[in-house]
């Protein structure tokens, strides 16, 4: 079913879509008995501005909050009720994998973007990709979505996360303070904000390659304004004992 998004509708008294329409409290214990299904939320959201207000506020609030409780407490333990980003932003990077483009932020590499399963983000794994002097911050990293057999690109991983409180954060400090340039031209594919290269800033430690079985010279990833992080990854061969392992 396509939904043609409605962006004039407010809502006002004179509004047709306010005719026989439901309270924002039935909306909830209906999606609540749907366990906050991302695919439906996003159609609602097409409706009209009303809808997708509701969705942006309510909705996605209570898909994350659901689908990475422990993650959500963590990120909001600072007393904030919103997230960087609004948390449609942080619902999509729950469940998508952005992929590339020929041309975009990874160079000539055309792998299409999905949807994800079921993805693991772990606090303890974003250490890995800070710098001792910004050990401090948190930041919550998933294991790396595996796309394998890319012919001259070998086995490529694509892995993403984002930033407790990134505006305060030592990381965004020391960009500013190294003179990081935002991305001319891309944005970041969850909130649209501007983009910065953490290779170009020279902020990748060794140990992010150590954490997800890579190359050490073939890492990049990037932080937008809002904090959501996005990176590519060419991932070691296994050895013969690991596949032997795979096979059993």
């Amino acid at each position: 079913m396509i939904i043609t998004k409605q962006y004039r509708c407010i809502h006002s008294t004179s509004c047709q879509c306010t005719k026989g329409h439901l309270s924002e409290d039935v909306i909830f214990l209906v999606f609540q008995q749907l366990n906050w299904n991302p695919k439906l939320i996003a159609t609602l959201s097409c409706v009209c501005k009303w809808f997708d207000d509701l969705a942006k506020r309510v909705l996605w609030k209570e898909f994350c909050r659901t689908r990475a409780p422990k993650m959500m407490i963590d990120l909001q333990s600072s007393g904030s009720h919103n997230v960087d980003g609004n948390w449609r932003a942080l619902g999509k990077l729950l469940i998508y994998c952005s992929g590339c483009t020929k041309g975009g932020l990874f160079n000539n590499i055309q792998i299409p973007g999905h949807f994800v399963h079921r993805t693991r983000f772990s606090r303890t794994s974003g250490k890995s990709f800070l710098l001792p002097q910004c050990r401090s911050d948190v930041l919550f990293v998933c294991d790396p979505c595996e796309h394998l057999d890319q012919g001259e690109d070998g086995d490529v991983g694509f892995f993403r996360g984002v930033f407790k409180s990134f505006s305060m954060s030592k990381v965004r400090k020391m960009l500013i303070k190294r003179g990081a340039q935002l991305h001319p031209t891309e944005v970041c594919p969850y909130c649209k904000a501007k983009l910065w290269s953490m290779l170009q800033a020279k902020m990748i430690p060794p140990s992010a390659s150590c954490w997800l079985g890579a190359y050490e010279d073939c890492i990049e990833y990037y932080v937008c304004l809002n904090g959501h992080v996005l990176g590519i990854c060419t991932l070691l061969p296994l050895s013969d004992s690991e596949e032997a392992s795979e096979l059993e």
